[in-house]
């Protein structure tokens, strides 16, 4: 039976999330800022939430109506079919958001959206209270966006940026799915050398190890959907068995990650192996502002320290200055950059061929994109 899907995402990285879920074979439905709506089958749920690099969460989407007052809400909520998947000893916490949308108090709709589902279940199963104590948890999210809700249950569980292989982060830690899209956007290949000279703890090379030995993200973690009585251990199994053959550790693919200090390179070290990809990467103490281009075809792709915490201003200006003379000795290499500051073409003395704006949990950055030969 076919049924509608939500991937969410961080800003800027719809587009990238959309062509994943094209690869899968699925059919998209609607794009709108931080969130994919496609179609799919239930055994779709643990495909995409072990496969997809770029999503933070899957959703079933219940439904979707216009909700403008609270009686809207309510009578849209009650009517959607909770049981097809909630049962009478499982629990449903009630979580939301509302943007631009003349229902603006959260408390307020979570109550009526609680309401609604207790109210739907109890004409369903005959009872009046819910123990919610003793079943399986299906986390409800209602979505008002101007004055329409989308009313969602939840089955990735914890964020799927969690990975697992990265259990303590550096002091500025880069998300798993930001880095994965950053990889992406520069088009890993066996054949091209990828260099993170400002690894941290290995997350961009880690990242894009994975995508060149096409290892899905998911395949270290456990995801709520599994106990989903609809969802049974057999589709899960399929589901990790079809990744896992999926895996290609015979491209000869390099992938390079250094840092200056060496903490963060044993880090790195340490993430790789719980990743898997340690057998296809080079790691090692370097200093960014020093490294010499190796005799091959390569492309760097970092994320340097902004001044947001490891660095002041001024040192971040010095920094960038620095490596825009370095990296320019690696030419003809690709080079792309995430950084939030917004001087960074004139510190790095050169003028981007392409800028994609994209962020980092809250904070906004831009990943300046350097591919063509310098003039």
């Amino acid at each position: 039976m076919k049924i509608q899907l939500v991937a969410t995402c961080l800003f800027g990285l719809e587009r990238p999330l959309g062509e994943e879920i094209d690869a899968l074979g699925l059919r998209r439905i609607e794009t709108m800022d931080g969130r994919v709506i496609f179609e799919g089958e239930e055994g779709d749920i643990p495909r995409v939430n072990i496969g997809l690099r770029c999503a933070e969460r899957v959703f079933i989407l219940m439904g979707r109506f216009h909700a403008a007052t609270f009686d809207e809400l309510y009578e849209g909520t009650r009517a959607l079919a909770w049981d097809e998947w909630i049962g009478e000893r499982d629990a449903f916490p009630i979580s939301g958001h509302s943007i631009k949308s003349a229902l603006t108090s959260i408390p307020a709709c979570q109550k009526i959206v609680n309401r609604a589902v207790v109210d739907a279940l109890s004409a369903r199963y005959g009872i009046k209270w819910f123990e919610q104590d003793s079943g399986v948890t299906y986390a409800v999210e209602f979505f008002l966006l101007k004055d329409e809700a989308m009313l969602l249950i939840d089955t990735s569980g914890q964020a799927l940026h969690k990975r697992g292989y990265r259990p303590h982060a550096g002091v500025a830690p880069l998300r798993e799915t930001l880095a994965a899209a950053m990889a992406l956007t520069a088009r890993p290949r066996p054949d091209v050398l990828f260099w993170d000279p400002f690894c941290g703890s290995g997350t961009i090379a880690i990242e894009t190890a994975m995508i060149l030995q096409n290892r899905a993200p998911g395949l270290g973690r456990s995801f709520a959907g599994e106990r989903f009585a609809r969802l049974p251990d057999a589709l899960w199994r399929a589901a990790r068995e079809s990744a896992t053959a999926a895996i290609r550790t015979d491209t000869g693919c390099e992938v390079w990650a250094s840092d200056i200090d060496e903490d963060m390179t044993d880090m790195t070290y340490d993430c790789a192996l719980r990743a898997g990809v340690e057998d296809c990467m080079n790691i090692f103490t370097a200093d960014a502002r020093t490294i010499v281009k190796p005799d091959r075809r390569g492309t760097i792709l970092c994320n340097p320290p902004y001044g947001e915490r490891l660095m002041t201003q001024a040192e971040v200006e010095q920094l960038y200055r620095a490596i825009g003379k370095q990296f320019a000795t690696f030419e003809p290499w690709q080079v792309y950059v995430l950084t939030s500051c917004e001087s960074f073409e004139r510190l790095y003395g050169r003028r981007a061929d392409k800028i994609r704006k994209l962020y980092n949990g809250m904070l906004p950055c831009s990943l300046y994109q350097f591919f063509k030969p310098k003039r």
